[in-house]
């Protein structure tokens, strides 16, 4: 798959590592004065060395889309300034890992890239990312989060070898960066290890620089320029570390994860229905200052990765769907019954994809509902077929619903009102319920349900 990676500093790199293991076609793009302390494993060192080399990774800078492809054609790993990722225009990724690693989203959203994934702080899985992986050392480093957020940053850093604080060299004063120990070099506490704006950075403990910015560079007071690691071994100081590894095994789990669902999933939004018991065209009702619709369409548009249908008989619906990249299927007669609006969708979708393994349907009002906990439907469907896989609360069943193919034929020969659900008391050992919030699996039936 191809995958853009923003950030190409050491934790962006050992991520790098893992996906470039696994075979995936990766562009990296980074700032023009890239701060990457830990510079000889980064691949960021491309910036303003025309490439790195790192363990078995070669990076090269690349000004644009040729220079970009022929590298990646070469079997290398393209290295971009490009702040903004402007490259995604026509670079389209399958996947985009924002591992810039500024505790907080510079921009990143869920709708760049089929499966967006954010590393570290900043990110809340569901909302501005499909997942986050955990960054802070411990128990949990590493680990995929498809609900929620990393653990805040607290200022201080990872113990190692018994020193946190210490560890660090930040500048004293604004100015130019002029090192006065390089990377593998021994430094007691108290010497002098860089002068920053004509002031000397002394060292907090002793052991080797494992990291030191690029002499020359402009620096801020207090931003860290270096830091040093007690343990002493230089091969540290040229290997990926043990953090970047664990990082980028999460993110290369969760890639693998998606590439297994990739193209083998559809959504069938059903918004066909009269509105009888609601007296009117609910799906229009303005619920958190948009129409009900709009909340359902938002959430299709977070799994780029998947056709979306949407059954319909609203004219302006359509159109807002397919400005979305939404396909709307037609339902001239809605008061027949749900039946028709589900056999229409499913007959449209395996037109198009006759080897789906599964299509997740969906109603068109509930508002509530979390992006993460749709997520989490297509990973269960994904990892358990010829199951039939639900959100709901305890052991009460609820919308939306992800069918294996096994139950194709049996979902096409409903009729009337009653959807899915006979189908499901047939194979109740086949359901598996995706446990979600109540307010989740509210829908609008009545005007009172507004409030």
């Amino acid at each position: 798959m191809k995958i853009l990676i923003r950030g190409a500093g050491d934790l962006a790199t050992g991520i790098a590592s893992r996906l470039y293991g696994a075979g995936h076609q990766i562009l990296m793009t980074e700032i023009a004065v890239p701060l990457t302390v830990r510079r000889t494993v980064a691949l960021s060192r491309a910036v303003y060395e025309g490439r790195a080399q790192v363990e078995e990774m070669k990076g090269v800078l690349v000004k644009d889309q040729a220079g970009a492809e022929k590298v990646m054609a070469d079997g290398d790993i393209a290295v971009m300034v490009d702040e903004k990722a402007a490259c995604c225009e026509w670079f389209r990724p399958d996947v985009i890992v924002d591992a810039i690693l500024a505790k907080k989203n510079l921009g990143t959203k869920i709708t760049d890239a089929p499966f967006v994934i954010g590393v570290g702080p900043g990110f809340t899985a569901g909302t501005d990312c499909n997942c986050v992986v955990e960054t802070k050392r411990g128990h949990t480093l590493g680990n995929i989060i498809w609900r929620g957020e990393a653990i805040p940053n607290t200022g201080v850093p990872g113990n190692v070898a018994g020193y946190t604080i210490e560890r660090l060299i930040r500048a004293e004063a604004d100015g130019i960066l002029k090192p006065k120990a390089k990377i593998g070099d021994h430094v007691e506490k108290g010497s002098v290890v860089a002068v920053t704006g004509g002031v000397p950075v002394y060292a907090q403990m002793t052991g080797i620089v494992r990291g030191m910015l690029q002499s020359g560079v402009q620096v801020s007071k207090n931003l860290k320029i270096g830091d040093i690691d007690a343990r002493a071994e230089i091969s540290h100081c040229y290997t990926i570390s043990d953090k970047a590894r664990a990082i980028g095994g999460g993110v290369l789990e969760a890639v693998m994860g998606f590439e297994r669902m990739k193209d083998e999933f559809a959504i069938v939004i059903l918004a066909a229905g009269a509105g009888t018991r609601f007296g009117g065209n609910k799906l229009n009702a303005l619920v958190r200052n948009k129409p009900l619709y709009r909340h359902t369409l938002e959430r299709a548009e977070a799994f780029g990765a998947f056709p979306a249908y949407i059954v319909t008989g609203s004219e302006e619906i359509a159109r807002e769907a397919e400005r979305t990249g939404i396909t709307a299927v037609w339902n001239k007669e809605p008061e027949r019954g749900i039946a028709l609006s589900l056999t229409l969708g499913l007959k449209k979708a395996l037109g198009d994809r006759p080897g789906l393994k599964g299509v997740l349907f969906s109603v068109c009002d509930q508002p509530g509902l979390d992006t993460s906990t749709m997520q989490q439907i297509f990973r269960t469907a994904s990892r358990h077929p010829g199951s039939i896989v639900c959100a709901g609360s305890g052991e009460r069943t609820g919308n939306p619903v992800c069918w294996d193919r096994t139950f194709f034929q049996e979902l096409l020969a409903l009729d009337g009102d009653e959807g899915g659900r006979k189908i499901m008391r047939k194979y109740r050992e086949k359901v598996r319920i995706i446990q979600a919030d109540p307010e989740e699996l509210k829908d609008i039936d009545r005007r009172e349900d507004l409030v």
